[in-house]
């Protein structure tokens, strides 16, 4: 500490016009060492320091504002999509009914086109046995007529001599002629 002081003492020393010389002292010339660096940093270095200090500031607001600005036009998108949701959610439930009356619609046509088809096939089930019948009852009589005739034909056969057979002949040929000059 003594030398500290005696540096500053020894100033008074020195001769006014004297020679110029380095002091190696360092306790006595760092602080005056350190004085002027820092005032010098001070002077000089404020503008630059400010200056850095201004930009860094202009970029933090810079992209604060970027920031807000993109913040709304996300909101602004999220919005969009939101709204679009809704919409796709309505048309999606209108298709959903439209889809569930279509279906009934469909259902009440299929049962609508299928009764008329069963009615349609009972109709032609019944014609078909009716004519199926009249077929059948047709078969019979000729069947019955078929045997009646040759029952007929076999008493006349058994009944008839050859003469009243030759006399039935002639007799139905005649007929049978004069029936074919009245149709000419």
């Amino acid at each position: 500490m003594k030398n500290i002081t005696d540096s500053f003492v020894s100033l008074g020393y020195w001769p006014s016009a004297g020679s110029f010389g380095f002091n190696t002292d360092i306790l006595a010339t760092n602080p005056i060492n350190l004085s002027v660096v820092l005032g010098g940093l001070i002077f000089f270095g404020k503008g630059v320091l400010s200056d850095l200090l201004d930009n860094r500031k202009q970029k933090i607001l810079n992209t604060i504002r970027n920031s807000e600005e993109l913040r709304g036009g996300v909101i602004e998108q999220l919005e969009k999509a939101r709204a679009r949701l809704r919409k796709v959610e309505m048309e999606a439930d209108q298709y959903r009914v439209n889809g569930y009356l279509e279906i009934e619609r469909t259902i009440f046509d299929l049962m609508t086109s299928t009764s008329k088809t069963l009615e349609q096939l009972e109709k032609n089930k019944n014609d078909t046995i009716h004519f199926e019948q009249q077929r059948a009852i047709n078969q019979v009589r000729q069947r019955v007529f078929q045997q009646a005739l040759e029952g007929a034909l076999g008493t006349l056969n058994s009944c008839l001599n050859i003469e009243l057979h030759l006399r039935t002949i002639i007799v139905n040929i005649g007929m049978f002629e004069a029936m074919k000059e009245k149709t000419d």
